[in-house]
């Protein structure tokens, strides 16, 4: 991130103003639970982040879900219930945001939940007594995804952890630049408490 601060002109920072913040915490975790070997094939990736930046909720809401999705069927079970309860949550939002039904899921999100009958039943008991907020979801529920998915996929056991966390990133990317970058994509939501 701090390379990306530079390549956009800005002041050196780890935070910088040209990267969705979501994405930019995802990029941190990413570089910083790879290993040094690894760490060199993320660095094509600095100059796709750049610009890529909005404050429509379904950006967060997205990032949260790619995150939840693809660890949800690799972290260990202590961690399946939160990413569960991840997935809904962000489907949820997606759903309110584009005028949708609640409780639809995508396929990536149901192929995930499939994954782990257990977690995903207990995650819908507890998601129908939640409700949670635009502002809440942006604070707290779509950062947390993010990081109980890395470092689910840090944790588990499978042979090559960092491709899939670049794998992660860069899918993350991809959905953003869908999302910012074409011009035929609606105006973004207000955020309310």
């Amino acid at each position: 991130m701090e390379l990306a601060s530079y390549l956009a002109g800005e002041r050196w920072s780890d935070h910088p103003a040209c990267t969705h913040p979501l994405l930019a915490a995802l990029a941190r975790l990413v570089n910083d639970n790879t290993s040094d070997e690894s760490r060199a094939q993320l660095v094509h990736l600095v100059p796709t982040i750049i610009g890529l930046t909005s404050d429509d909720l379904r950006v967060d809401a997205r990032i949260a879900l790619r995150c939840a999705t693809t660890a949800l069927p690799v972290a260990a079970a202590e961690r399946q219930l939160a990413l569960a309860v991840s997935v809904l949550a962000a489907e949820e939002m997606l759903a309110r945001l584009e005028g949708a039904p609640s409780g639809r899921l995508g396929e990536q999100s149901r192929r995930a939940m499939e994954e782990v009958p257990h977690a995903a039943e207990q995650a819908r008991r507890f998601s129908r007594a939640a409700r949670i907020t635009q502002k809440g979801f942006r604070r707290y529920a779509a950062p947390n995804a993010v990081q109980l998915s890395v470092v689910g996929i840090v944790q588990a056991c499978i042979t090559d952890p960092d491709a899939l966390l670049r794998r992660l990133l860069e899918e993350a990317i991809d959905d953003c630049v869908t999302l910012i970058r074409t011009p035929e994509r609606t105006a973004p939501a207000p955020v309310h408490a």
